[in-house]
């Protein structure tokens, strides 16, 4: 079992993957604030929940060569779908974006994309030490 087969991890880059794909709709959000008609798009927001019940429904068991190993599987995320936005705002043209709160977006999509690299970066390096490697 690799180290990026762990619950964890799986998790971690599921999000990353999912803020990167918030980001590119985001873009286009951005990209055509002024389009007469566009409607914005965002993604249904990211929930640990299904990574949770994957990592809760992972199977253990003991090997037959030594007792004191063990593996650990579990299955995993799944794709993410883009959706309209509901925009409170519609501009003349019947455009719904609206460009502070598509950067507002972008912005605390940027900063949660941060808090999981570093998680990620954090976890291996924790287990790096405990293997008693250096970090």
């Amino acid at each position: 079992m690799g180290l990026m087969d762990l619950p964890v991890f799986t998790a971690l880059t599921d999000k990353m993957r999912w803020h990167q794909a918030r980001q590119g709709l985001l873009a286009e959000n951005v990209a055509n604030a002024e389009t007469p008609g566009y409607r914005g798009r965002d993604l249904a927001q990211f929930e640990f929940g299904a990574q949770g019940r994957a990592a809760s429904s992972a199977s253990i068991a003991t090997l037959a060569t030594q007792p004191m190993h063990f593996s650990v599987s579990s299955s995993g995320g799944e794709g993410f779908g883009a959706q309209r936005m509901a925009s409170f705002e519609i501009t003349p043209e019947g455009n719904g974006v609206t460009l502070e709160d598509e950067m507002m977006k972008v912005s605390t999509n940027l900063m949660d994309y941060q808090a999981a690299t570093s998680v990620y970066q954090k976890s291996i390096k924790i287990i790096r030490t405990a293997l008693g490697k250096s970090a």
